[in-house]
């Protein structure tokens, strides 16, 4: 057993000074069976210490249904194993470019704003998600023999809010759950983060991309006392969908890394591995500057962030250039990397064997059907991530009119008796060609990931605003929704029939035969949007709006021989397109 405390300008471990050469690598990022190895790459460059978010969502996609909360004590298991301390930040809100910033949908449906305050409804919720998910922290901390040194309360909450009440009654809750261990913030280094997000007597941290003295000027500000940290030292940088492939130059990464070191702080580097955000569980932002109010940005499936360790696991230059900085910090010689996790032995290509137009899939995947005077939002369906069909009639006899849906989204292709008649956005809201009646409208709605930063966190996702033909609202709308957790039961239920000879929407079933499991990656060059499974576990979305280009296949997915593929691809492209293939990474 040990103590970890927050001295008035270091850490200390049993009473010596100790500094935290942290890296983020989140364990829902990186399928389970690579933990260990990519941990052992973080001590290869020279880290002592492993920071993880914990994503509401992802555990309680219901309310009241817990899912393998278990897997947060098995990744502090592997973390000890592996010779690494552990930070824990539990949220409840994370952000981490992920689906709703860790949030439940059915959470910010309900609330609304009123999440992330104090509203005793809201911290309901929180209290009882949070009975469930210590019982993995608390016994792991490091007085109990465990990794974890220290636990955060909430994560940035000076970018969002001012209810230092609510942050005062969080702290509250984590100590009466148990955890002992330090507990700490981290916001910008901005006068207004840190006054909203910081708390009397807990330890501040900050996070940044550059200008680390200045950073910790300001933090001095704030705080005269307590050891300095760079919780979150941005080392590289995340993608959206239709943007550019985004990099940081390895060496001006190392000197900021070098200059956190020298000014005397702790660090930890965001990421260190980023991973993937398998399943669909990639977030999205509001362009817009620092308001963060303007057009959606959805983040890609990779979650590579040009981070040391690349989405494969593999060292960069960035790896190589880090190492050097770190090990003037070590003793002795820094532990070599362990060997790379096997890669595919031969490329694979599929071949096609079933096929079920959109409707079928939903008939047999989807919820209930309901009808409405007005469309319902994705919440109100029961729908986290996926799509949603509304059907609504246009009536007639009338003239042509511009068709247009107001509060649309994210995307929506349409159909107008059976007939596509293009796609829709929150720009571009309104059809081409004005719809005469009578006429059947269908709109397939996709969700590109909810909002995980700023003002419009919690946004509901769907037909928000209405159905428009010419100034009239179309009432009496026909909806289901198909959520993409419904595939984790598998497609048994969906009547496959053969591929159809002109490429269309719909869920297509195959086969990829494998010689020499390993690591992999999926193209699939002709289609053009929507998800891929392989053996039941979902890769993510795929798109060629770019930048992404393919989809990362973790080798342990992988079996020799017959390998099930599921491609459900929401658009039409025309041409035949090539069957989806596997190469090695």
């Amino acid at each position: 057993m040990s103590e970890f405390t927050v001295g008035e300008s270091d850490f200390l471990l049993d009473g010596r000074q100790v500094r935290l050469l942290s890296g983020a690598l989140h364990y829902f990022r990186v399928h389970e069976a690579q933990w260990r190895h990519r941990l052992a790459m973080l001590r290869a460059m020279g880290l002592n210490c492993v920071e993880t978010y914990v994503p509401w969502n992802l555990h309680q996609p219901r309310p009241g249904a817990a899912r393998d909360v278990q897997a947060v004590g098995r990744f502090l298991d592997a973390v000890r194993e592996a010779g690494l301390w552990a930070i824990v930040r539990p949220g409840p809100y994370i952000c981490a470019e992920w689906e709703n910033g860790g949030l439940p949908a059915w959470l910010t449906h309900e609330l609304g704003t009123r999440a992330r305050t104090r509203d005793e409804r809201y911290l309901g919720h929180v209290r009882a998600w949070f009975h469930h998910l210590l019982q993995e922290i608390v016994p792991r901390q490091i007085d109990r023999g465990g990794p974890v040194l220290m636990v955060q309360v909430e994560n940035e909450y000076g970018s969002y809010g001012s209810d230092t009440g609510y942050l005062t009654e969080l702290a509250g809750v984590l100590r009466a759950g148990g955890i002992t261990v330090p507990l700490f913030t981290s916001d910008g280094p901005e006068d207004h983060m840190l006054t909203g997000g910081s708390l009397p007597g807990v330890l501040a941290t900050v996070n940044f991309g550059s200008r680390a003295r200045v950073a910790f000027e300001t933090l001095r500000r704030h705080r005269r006392k307590g050891p300095l940290m760079c919780m979150e030292f941005w080392c590289g940088w995340f993608d959206h969908w239709a943007g550019e492939h985004v990099v940081r130059d390895a060496g001006e990464a190392a000197g900021t890394l070098r200059e956190i070191l020298e000014s005397g702080a702790s660090v930890n580097l965001y990421m260190a591995h980023g991973g993937t955000s398998f399943g669909g569980w990639a977030g999205a932002n509001r362009a817009g500057g620092a308001l963060h109010e303007g057009p959606l940005e959805p983040d890609v499936t990779s979650y590579d962030y040009d981070a040391p360790v690349d989405e494969q696991g593999r060292p960069t230059e960035k790896f190589r250039r880090f190492r050097e900085v770190l090990s003037e910090y070590h003793r002795g010689p820094l532990p070599e990397p362990p060997p790379r996790p096997a890669v595919l032995g031969a490329p694979a290509e599929a071949a096609l064997t079933g096929w079920a137009p959109l409707g079928d899939v939903l008939a047999a995947l989807g919820g209930e059907e309901t009808v409405t005077p007005v469309p319902p939002a994705f919440e109100e369906l029961g729908v986290t991530r996926g799509l949603v069909r509304y059907e609504v009639e246009v009536p007639g006899p009338r003239q042509p009119y511009p068709l247009r849906v107001r509060g649309l989204r994210d995307l929506a292709v349409v159909y107008v008796d059976g007939v596509r008649a293009g796609v829709l956005t929150e720009e571009e809201p309104e059809l081409t060609e004005p719809v005469a009646g009578p006429a059947r409208v269908e709109l397939w709605v996709e969700s590109l990931g909810r909002v995980n930063y700023g003002p419009r966190l919690g946004e509901t996702k769907g037909v928000t605003g209405g159905v428009l033909h010419e100034r009239q609202y179309l009432h009496g709308v026909r909806a289901r929704g198909l959520d993409l957790d419904a595939f984790d039961a598998g497609v048994d239920a969906v009547p496959f029939g053969a591929p159809p000879r002109q490429d269309a929407p719909g869920l297509y079933r195959g086969t990829l035969t494998v010689l020499g499991a390993g690591d992999a990656r999926l193209e699939l060059p002709g289609w053009t949007r929507g998800f891929v499974w392989i053996n039941g576990f979902g890769l993510g979305r795929y798109w060629t709006a770019g930048p992404q280009r393919s989809l990362y296949v973790p080798g342990p997915v992988l079996r020799e021989g017959g390998n099930e593929l599921w491609v459900l691809e929401l658009e039409e492209t025309g041409p035949h397109r090539p069957a989806p293939r596997l190469l090695p990474v």
